[in-house]
């Protein structure tokens, strides 16, 4: 049930006669507009979902036992409530209103419901026997196994009017004929029977001349991880498909745990065990197994709508994809069928190999998903988050998806405009500074992989683990901007190193608490910033003149810097979108990249490039005489 409401409104649902097991609500918000927010700069919005549940009990359910009339008195307002379990392997159930009378009349003015509701669709069944014939009869066909089913008969007749009635349930059970597994315990473990074998004499397991309409297979469940079960019939590959009788397997999805994920079901037939216009019938059902395919093929049984799947000589493999499935036992039922001659079936059997899984993701969401496992409040459940627009259960749906083409060229993008920190390493070594260039480098590497790395479908390259290269981007990215900000600040080289490096462990560490918080970036900005505006105004100060002092320092470098930088901060601030990320981002590496190749202040002036100060172990130092050509020792 899909409930809209406001948020500062209460909303209730009213369920009555709920069907037993889990029930789940889920709350989400609308979807998220497409802009990229910088984590701390957009208010969060805290949204409180409590959900309460009132359970009312009926005090009187009264217990229908099979073949035994039970008298019943019905009232407009006193309905009556019955009960009756249904064991495992029942054909059909058949629900009679027997003797039914209201104040001295023959007229029947029940109505009988039968079943529990479940959303989205109520699949009771309910039938009113006012208008018909007696005995009032309802038929049901495979109805739930090993499960009470609720029955509740009201009244239709007006007040103070009282119905009586005998209420009477039959049961017609088919015994099962259970492939022998008598030589597994006789054998090793290890020892497995070959396919083509098919079942041994199947021993009948409701003794001799009783009626059989099922052969039923034992299954082996295997849990291998978290959701994910394999079922698999118990030492055999293939299953024998007959024509008299269906072969039912039954899946054991009943653990409370298996509701998450998605059961797979394949089935594949040789193809020359299936002839000319024979066919292999197969339905997937819950609760109970679909045994009437000899009057139809809809796998319909008593309340539920099964998945139908079919083997021919032209589809000789069929596959089916049930995404959560109910918490229940499912049963797969196999039968063959000649729909055009009957007497092509009687000598045939054919061997289906059956591939069962409950998987977390089906394909493991392919090339363009996810597969995520997440739990919430106890429950376990899986899903695919997609990329590159792909969508689906399993990220195969292409109506909203990326092409090759556009993915190459985001990647392109993205990856090869962080050559441009190429510039920035240029200046850096021809300025003497090393430590910079160093840091431009490992950013340009960094975010060049990652970015190859991060992107969806076939225009991938990961050098090492995502996680890393993550890390690795945005640590380099944010030391960037620290060691070019205090490098423009002028400090000494001691204090200048010792800044860059106590400077680039807090921001790692920062980093490991919340990779993608504001503060990570706009802290350490902050703090440069003060540093650098600080030495500045003391030299202006010091000096009597404004700092830098050069007009066409401030007129062609610093002023284009700093537009670059504004610029760049602007747009990965405001204007990043998911649909523009490509290009967005791809001009802020070149605005960053940019901007840092400006900003970097001159060398010194009595410094050349690449000059190195000598120094000796006894405090000696060797300096240059440029006017004379000579060297001398001081």
């Amino acid at each position: 049930m899909l409930l809209s409401t406001m948020l500062q409104s209460n909303a209730s649902v009213n369920v009555s006669h709920p069907a037993p097991g889990d029930w789940f609500v889920a709350a989400h918000l609308p979807p998220s507009s497409q802009k990229i927010q910088v984590k701390g700069f957009i208010p969060s919005c805290a949204y409180i979902f409590q959900p309460d549940m009132l359970v009312l009990r009926v005090a009187e359910v009264s217990v229908l036992e099979p073949d035994m009339p039970l008298p019943q008195t019905l009232s407009l307002s006193r309905p009556s409530y019955l009960k009756v379990f249904v064991p495992e392997f029942t054909r059909e159930l058949l629900l009679e209103l027997q003797d039914c009378a209201s104040n001295g009349s023959q007229a029947c003015l029940v109505r009988l419901a039968v079943g529990s509701v479940t959303l989205p669709y109520d699949f009771r069944r309910v039938l009113s026997c006012a208008g018909r014939p007696l005995p009032c009869r309802l038929l049901l066909h495979s109805p739930p196994w090993d499960q009470w089913l609720q029955v509740t008969a009201e009244s239709l007749a007006g007040p103070h009017i009282t119905v009586t009635l005998n209420a009477v349930a039959t049961l017609t059970a088919c015994r099962p004929w259970t492939v022998s597994t008598q030589h597994l315990l006789q054998g090793s473990p290890n020892q497995s029977r070959n396919a083509s074998d098919g079942p041994q004499d199947p021993v009948c397991s409701g003794g001799a001349g009783s009626p059989s309409c099922l052969v039923s297979y034992p299954v082996l469940r295997e849990d291998m991880d978290v959701v994910s079960v394999r079922f698999r019939p118990l030492d055999r590959v293939s299953v024998l498909v007959q024509p008299h009788m269906p072969s039912v397997l039954r899946l054991y999805l009943n653990t409370g745990m298996d509701s998450g994920g998605s059961l797979t079901v394949s089935l594949r037939a040789n193809k020359t065990t299936v002839k000319n216009s024979t066919l292999v019938v197969a339905c997937v059902n819950a609760a109970s197994a679909f045994l009437g395919f000899n009057a139809s093929h809809n796998c319909t049984t008593a309340f539920f709508q099964g998945h139908l799947l079919t083997l021919s000589t032209t589809s000789w493999q069929a596959n089916l994809i049930v995404p959560f499935p109910e918490t229940e036992n499912w049963y797969l039922s196999l039968q063959l069928v000649c729909p055009e001659n009957a007497e092509e079936c009687e000598q045939t059997v054919v061997h289906v190999e059956t591939t069962l899984y409950l998987v977390p993701c089906v394909n493991d969401c392919g090339p363009y998903g996810q597969c995520l496992v997440l739990r919430r409040h106890g429950y376990l459940y899986a899903g695919c988050s997609c990329k590159a627009g792909w969508r689906g259960w399993s990220c195969t749906d292409n109506s909203t998806a990326q092409t090759v083409a556009q993915q190459t060229v985001a990647a392109l993008l993205l990856t090869l405009s962080n050559l441009v920190f190429l510039a920035p390493i240029a200046v850096s070594v021809q300025r003497a500074f090393l430590v910079e260039a160093f840091v431009y480098a490992y950013t340009m590497f960094f975010s060049t992989f990652y970015h190859a790395c991060d992107q969806p479908g076939e225009a991938v390259l990961c050098i090492l683990n995502y996680d890393t290269l993550q890390y690795c981007d945005f640590l380099g990215s944010e030391v960037s901007i620290w060691v070019t900000i205090l490098c423009m600040a002028r400090l000494k080289a001691v204090l200048k190193y010792v800044l860059f490096i106590l400077g680039t462990l807090l921001i790692a560490m920062s980093l490991q608490l919340d990779r993608r918080g504001a503060w990570n970036m706009m802290g350490p900005c902050l703090f440069a910033l003060v540093i650098m505006v600080s030495m500045w105004v003391y030299r202006c100060g010091r000096r009597r003149h404004c700092y830098p002092t050069s007009w066409r320092r401030w007129a062609f470098y610093l002023l284009p810097g700093i537009s670059m930088a504004t610029v760049a901060m602007a747009i990965y601030a405001f204007m990043m979108t998911s649909d523009n990320y490509y290009y967005t981002h791809s001009l802020w590496h070149m605005l960053v990249a940019g901007s840092a190749a400006f900003l970097l202040p001159p060398c010194e002036g009595h410094t050349e490039p690449w000059a190195c100060v000598q120094r000796l172990p006894c405090h000696y130092q060797i300096c240059r005489n440029d006017r004379e050509e000579l060297y001398a020792v001081t």
